[in-house]
């Protein structure tokens, strides 16, 4: 017997001890909020001089943007209000409240903040507020923020919490300065998912989920001193712009994704392209709209070429329409690589897979590959108008995905569907999930496309406002059953101070518990010493 036959019988004899040991956990709901100022990438265009037919392909249509009122813990506490409404859980069952972002404005604490205000919300509904014996950590890797709480929350119910509910939220707001490259993948929202033991929807299969990480430098950095010039807005808010490298970000991307999934392919010693073709569908990291699909076609290449004879004979046909040398794509897969030390050498913008990126874009004349491309299908279309939503991106596409198999008629019962989250830095995670028996009554309830309601289209001046952290006083501020940031504290010296510290309110609604007073503010107000903005 050989040696690659016995790893693969010991992956697979592991796997099974897990799964006989390892409780069924996964996520049994999804809720979306996203704000509800809306950029058309098609206006934007003619605001910038951009060609609207590029940008339509590759990005997508629209993007949100947060109001002057909001932080990326009102978008979170939103996400997870709605997500207890639709699901009607009880806040008392919960025992672990993780939270996923980049956005944050507190270094010190996170989670536990937005459940302080999603509390006043469930107070304010006449509800329970969520269980004091709860942990709140918040997780912070980039856009893979809320793919690793997704991951610890599991393994808390796999193992000491296996009696309660989790909750995850990943938020997030994407800035970037006007006139860069990465203007246009802005975007602003939150998704929130429940997870318990014998779950509703999809079983997460940790036991078979591969990982990668590597420093990769400057791929995409927020360091503080970005900070150090700026002057605060009114609401305290500063402007969170990335620093950022298109092309050797994209070559990261491919790469980590790459190695997550060998990673994921060696433990439970799989047929690479097989298992592809045999998914129910691929859910990819969505920056933008072109992304996902560069990074599908490279591991397909990739599946083949370390697949068997068959794999080979295939890729060969693909190498030979894109009339690029097989056993050249053969050896850059093959090929050791460091990214980081194209950094250090000068090298950043060096290509790492040319001969691959060649070859991907004849594929879509291939109906083989076309078959792969379809189970990126659910969802998509509703997801190019969500923008870049960094840790929630790829929980957005997860439950625009299931609302989309289950209002046309997939049935995806019992498939495997795979998951590939990413963040820069940068990290990968390939975990896949199966759909369980009777996820149609759950996917009912994610009422995804509702988190589209009520956007209101922003002219160009307002659109500048926004991005420079200034609310227009033509643009309305209503909070009606949401959150928001009611004032912001001052240092007031001696014993006591609250210093940048914000201060949460809940805008009743028409559902609000009978005798509790609203903390909705005035529309067309700032909330923030009443000051307000105009373009």
């Amino acid at each position: 017997m050989s040696w690659s036959e016995n790893i693969r019988k010991a992956a697979l004899y592991l796997e099974h001890n897990m799964e006989n040991t390892m409780n069924s956990v996964g996520i049994s709901g999804l809720a979306t909020y996203l704000p509800p100022y809306r950029t058309n990438l098609e206006d934007w265009c003619g605001w910038t001089d951009g060609s609207w037919e590029k940008l339509r392909d590759v990005v997508g249509h629209s993007f949100r943007m947060r109001g002057h009122h909001q932080n990326v813990y009102t978008m979170a506490a939103n996400a997870v209000l709605r997500l207890i409404k639709q699901y009607n859980i009880d806040p008392r069952t919960v025992g672990f409240f993780a939270f996923g972002t980049e956005s944050s404005t507190d270094n010190s604490a996170g989670a536990v903040i937005v459940k302080g205000i999603v509390d006043k919300g469930l107070k304010k509904l006449g509800l329970p507020a969520l269980s004091r014996n709860c942990e709140v950590p918040e997780y912070k890797h980039a856009c893979l923020g809320g793919v690793y709480a997704l991951k610890g929350a599991a393994r808390f119910l796999a193992c000491d919490g296996a009696q309660s509910k989790a909750i995850v939220v990943a938020a997030d707001i994407a800035e970037y300065e006007r006139g860069s490259t990465g203007e246009p993948t802005q975007g602003a929202g939150a998704v929130a998912m429940l997870l318990e033991a014998k779950p509703k929807l999809l079983e997460i299969k940790l036991q078979k989920s591969g990982s990668s990480a590597d420093y990769r430098g400057p791929d995409f950095r927020k360091p503080f001193v970005r900070f150090a010039q700026q002057n605060a807005s009114t609401n305290t808010q500063l402007r969170d712009f990335p620093v950022f490298n298109g092309y050797y970000s994209t070559n990261c991307y491919i790469d980590a994704v790459l190695l997550a999934l060998n990673n994921m392919f060696n433990k439970c010693g799989l047929d690479r392209a097989e298992y592809l073709k045999q998914l129910g569908a691929i859910f990819l990291h969505r920056p933008y709209a072109r992304m996902p699909e560069t990074g599908l076609a490279i591991s397909y290449l990739f599946a083949l070429a370390l697949g068997k004879a068959e794999d080979h004979a295939e890729l060969k046909e693909y190498c030979d329409a894109a009339r690029v040398k097989f056993h050249d794509v053969i050896e850059e897969f093959n090929a050791a690589r460091n990214l980081f030390d194209l950094v250090e050498q000068g090298k950043m913008n060096s290509p790492v897979f040319p001969k691959a990126m060649r070859t991907i874009r004849v594929l879509p004349r291939f109906e083989s590959f076309k078959r792969i491309q379809e189970k990126m299908a659910l969802g998509s279309e509703l997801m190019k108008n969500v923008g870049n939503l960094y840790s929630a991106a790829l929980p957005a596409w997860i439950a625009a995905g299931l609302e989309d198999a289950q209002q046309s008629g997939v049935d995806l019962t019992g498939q495997e569907i795979l998951t590939l989250g990413y963040g820069s830095g940068d990290a990968a995670e390939a975990i896949p999930m199966q759909v369980v028996e009777g996820w149609q009554e759950h996917a009912k309830k994610i009422q995804f496309a509702s988190a589209f309601e009520g956007a209101v289209d922003l002219s160009e001046n307002q659109y500048i406002a926004l991005h420079s952290g200034r609310q227009p006083v033509d643009l309305p501020m209503d909070t009606e059953g949401e959150f928001f940031i009611s004032r912001i504290g001052k240092n007031s010296g001696g014993d006591f101070d609250e210093d940048g510290i914000e201060y949460y309110g809940f805008g009743a609604s028409a559902n609000t518990k009978s005798g509790e007073k609203s903390d909705k503010p005035q529309k067309n107000k700032d909330s923030f010493n009443q000051v307000t903005n105009e373009v």
